[in-house]
């Protein structure tokens, strides 16, 4: 028995009940409560980051590319477009799902192995090969690109878990090569890579989309799930002043006359004598922009080529003399098959004759180089070089193309004792086709220098922006430029160089031009054959250049260049409804006694 001092022992006491509900009561509302304050927790502060966690792991967002605009001519056809494709793509998780039954209801396939089978006739793929790409560590894998809207319908219609498609775009031109120097073409990245494709690539870009969707585990889209999209801008279609049908002819007798003659390369340029709108820019042996890889791309000859004017340079150094009072079209000229200048250069006309008097007009006619040289030794070399500046040589003319050269053309002051000469006749200074051509347009202009432009303007999602190529200006006499056109028509005819340039029913007006030119060693074996002309001479509306550069079969400007002339002039006047000449020419006389 435990005396009255003993202690009872703390572990072995039994206690009473109601001390240890009381602690187990304690014990319980702490467990409670530490649930309570977890539970809020979670649900009052945690919970909207932990559930937008889970979002975020469930939520993909998806690029929805913008079209890219179109290209189009003056007419409205279609010359570059995106045709609708699809990007055929595989959640790999998603795959093993895949079953298929036959008719009583058996599997006759599942997972990798029966969609390998099915998808394979479709793309065009070996089952072996597609088969290893539907299994892998890498959850997304792209099966198939650029497909057509018909294939991804009947991939679809399989049901393939995991297969899905994100919509692309493929860029077509359906005139094949026409213009395809123009329009240039974009590479596999959907970027402008060469011509008007590149330079005006942000235009025709436009905006890409977005959409984010919830995909659940089995690999599908939750139909309750959060999702966003924000909507792609297409780019804006691009018009140019170029017709397809001229273009597309030009080329073509462009293309036969560089195999007929042997020549290197030709071009020929169309412009709207009212406007600078260049109707038409052609160049030999051009690319097809659906398979750029299968040509060479040389770019446009007409535009980043130059070579010496030759004898269609005289017109300006005629047209500086009108202007500057020094001539006229009846001026009595001497002109001698041999001609040595007071600093000692010699020159001579192409066909040998003897000494002769022509008129202004008969110069040209005959295109003679010594009869030339005595107009333009009646004015300074500063003053025929202001004027080559404001008819456009040695400066781009701006008309939206890439590459295009300024030419050459050096300061009076550094030309030497032959070149303050031969610039008289063409030679010793180069242009290129448009340069030389808006010359011509300008005289048919009356005199006044319109900016050549290639691209009307661009047809966005906020309206039509319509191109502003500059301001015109007047940089010779109106009456200078009748004048002129006037003297140009005796070039068209049996007694001139142009023979081959006339167009029946209309009255033309040109100059053919033949211009040799250095080689790599300096040696005069290259050949520039040009003419360019404006029709019709009594009511301008085109003005039409072309040059065959170095053939091998003739080399005479009238003979091989006045032809395409002849040809191309002919089918765009028809075409833009030009009626025929209802005047006679009055030609100038081309002798001093032939008045």
């Amino acid at each position: 028995m435990a005396t009255k001092n003993q202690r009872a022992n703390p572990f072995t006491a039994v206690g009473t009940p109601e001390r240890r509900q009381a602690v187990l009561l304690v014990m319980l509302l702490v467990v409670v409560l530490a649930f309570t304050a977890r539970l809020v927790y979670v649900q009052v502060f945690a919970g909207p980051g932990l559930a937008a966690a889970a979002v975020r792991d469930r939520s993909f967002t998806y690029t929805e590319p913008a079209l890219r605009g179109s290209i189009v001519d003056s007419a409205g056809t279609v010359m570059a477009a995106s045709a609708q494709t699809y990007r055929v793509v595989v959640n790999r998780d998603a795959i093993p799902a895949y079953r298929t039954w036959d008719a009583d209801g058996e599997v006759t396939g599942y997972g990798a192995a029966a969609a390998a089978r099915d998808l394979a006739p479709i793309l065009d793929r070996d089952v072996n090969t597609l088969g290893a790409e539907l299994v892998g560590d890498d959850k997304y894998s792209i099966l198939a690109r650029d497909v057509a809207p018909e294939v991804w319908r009947e991939i679809a219609a399989l049901g393939i878990p995991g297969v899905s498609a994100e919509e692309t775009f493929e860029r077509v031109y359906p005139n094949g090569n026409t213009a395809g120097q123009i329009l240039g073409w974009v590479n596999a990245e959907g970027e402008g890579a060469a011509g008007l494709e590149s330079t005006l690539n942000d235009r025709l870009l436009g905006t890409d989309g977005e959409f984010t969707v919830e995909i659940g585990a089995t690999g599908q889209v939750i139909p309750t799930g959060q999702n966003a999209s924000t909507p792609p801008v297409p780019g804006c279609d691009v018009r140019l002043t170029v017709n397809a049908d001229l273009n597309w002819q030009a080329q073509t007798v462009v293309d036969d006359a560089v195999d007929r003659y042997g020549a290197e390369w030709g071009a020929a340029v169309v412009i709207d004598v009212d406007t600078g709108r260049i109707l038409a820019l052609a160049d030999s042996d051009v690319v097809d922009p659906n398979d750029p890889g299968a040509s060479r791309y040389t770019g446009s000859h007409a535009v980043q080529d130059v070579y010496d004017p030759g004898s269609t340079g005289k017109v300006l150094t005629v047209l500086s003399a009108l202007e500057e009072g020094v001539v006229t079209p009846t001026t009595s000229v001497e002109d001698p098959y041999r001609l040595t200048t007071e600093n000692g250069q010699t020159f001579r006309d192409h066909t040998e004759h003897p000494d002769q008097m022509l008129t202004t007009t008969g110069v040209l006619a005959e295109s003679a180089n010594t009869g030339t040289v005595n107009i333009g030794s009646r004015m300074s070399d500063e003053t025929r070089y202001e004027y080559m500046q404001r008819l456009g040589w040695g400066e781009r003319t701006g008309m939206g193309m890439p590459g295009e050269t300024a030419g050459i053309l050096h300061h009076y002051e550094d030309w030497d004792g032959a070149m303050r000469y031969t610039t008289m006749f063409g030679q010793g200074v180069s242009v290129n086709l448009l340069q030389n051509t808006a010359v011509f347009s300008t005289i048919a202009n009356g005199g006044v220098r319109m900016p050549m432009s290639i691209v009307d303007g661009y047809d966005c999602a906020d309206g039509y922006d319509q191109v502003d190529p500059g301001d015109p200006v007047q940089v010779v006499s109106e009456e200078s430029s009748d004048q002129m056109i006037r003297m140009l028509e005796s070039v068209v005819t049996d007694a001139g160089t142009g023979e081959n340039a006339a167009i029946e029913g209309y009255r033309i007006a040109g100059k053919t031009g033949t211009a040799q030119m250095p080689d790599a060693n300096g040696e005069l074996t290259q050949v520039a054959a040009s003419f360019v002309g404006i029709a019709p001479a009594d009511d301008p509306q085109i003005a039409v250049g072309v040059v065959m550069y170095n053939p091998d079969t003739g080399i005479y400007g009238g003979t091989i260049a006045a032809p395409v002339f002849q040809e191309i002039t002919a089918f765009t006047l028809q075409s833009l409804g030009v009626p025929p000449s209802d005047e006679e020419a009055e030609p100038y006389p081309l002798r001093p006694d032939d008045e």
